[in-house]
């Protein structure tokens, strides 16, 4: 069976000088999908917080606060 080359590995192989167009663009790519990632991450983050406030759930809202403090640095 062939192994599949992860995206960064492949981005790693490309070179700039082959296609400098091609390469800002999976640059570009790559920050769109980074940001939204992180996006997600940090609402998800923010909803599971409201969620252990509305439980009134101490040790879960100390929990997911430190984690969230760690994502958004």
């Amino acid at each position: 069976m062939e192994k599949r080359k992860s995206y960064s590995e492949l981005m790693k192989t490309r070179s700039v000088k082959e296609n400098p167009e091609n390469f800002m663009m999976d640059v570009y790519i790559q920050m769109i999908l980074d940001e939204a990632w992180f996006n997600h991450r940090k609402k998800m983050l923010e909803d599971k917080i409201n969620d252990a406030l509305d439980r009134k759930d101490r040790e879960k809202f100390m929990e997911l606060s430190k984690e969230y403090a760690k994502w958004v640095r």
